[in-house]
């Protein structure tokens, strides 16, 4: 063991390792859950040892652009008579907002089917008040528009980032 790695590790040190486990999460090295696993390590490092341990098997720092890998181009779609189809841009705003609502609107509508089919009888439709108030202020904010637009903005951008790499 060299001197370096038995000494305690600094907070700086740890923040340094978890934006190297950062940067590893947004080039594709590592998945959520490692990404998870090795931060809740970082953290808990006493020594040099520990730290260097958590990003072992991980390159060097080397920028995000020279270490990404260029995505390949994707072709225009086209229709039948070769004019060029739109690409369905605006609907993963949406998506993104109303998908986690929709998934537990049907959780808690299949638990409230059930409970009625036990009992024998249909009883007050009681998800609407856990999804109805959810619904309501995220009808609000697709109407207004504001955020899932600005999330459209900003996958243009990094679409259109790595196009210029």
């Amino acid at each position: 063991m060299d001197g370096r790695s038995g000494m305690r590790a600094a907070d700086a040190d740890r923040e340094a390792t978890a934006e190297r486990l950062r940067v590893a999460l947004e080039e594709g090295r590592l998945d959520l859950h490692e990404y998870d696993e090795r931060l809740v390590r970082a953290y808990g490092a006493k020594t040099y040892a520990d730290l260097d341990a958590v990003v072992a098997d991980l390159p060097g720092t080397t920028p995000a652009h020279r270490a990404a890998v260029a995505p390949a181009a994707q072709p225009a779609a086209t229709d039948a008579g070769g004019a060029v189809v739109a690409s369905g841009r605006g609907t993963g705003g949406l998506l993104a907002i109303w998908s986690p609502w929709l998934r537990v609107a049907g959780i808690l509508t299949a638990i409230w089917l059930f409970a009625s089919l036990g009992s024998g009888h249909l009883g007050h439709y009681w998800p609407v008040w856990a999804i109805g108030p959810w619904g309501f202020f995220l009808l609000m904010r697709t109407v207004g528009g504001h955020e899932w637009r600005r999330a459209e903005r900003r996958g243009r951008a990094r679409r259109d980032r790595r196009r210029r790499r």
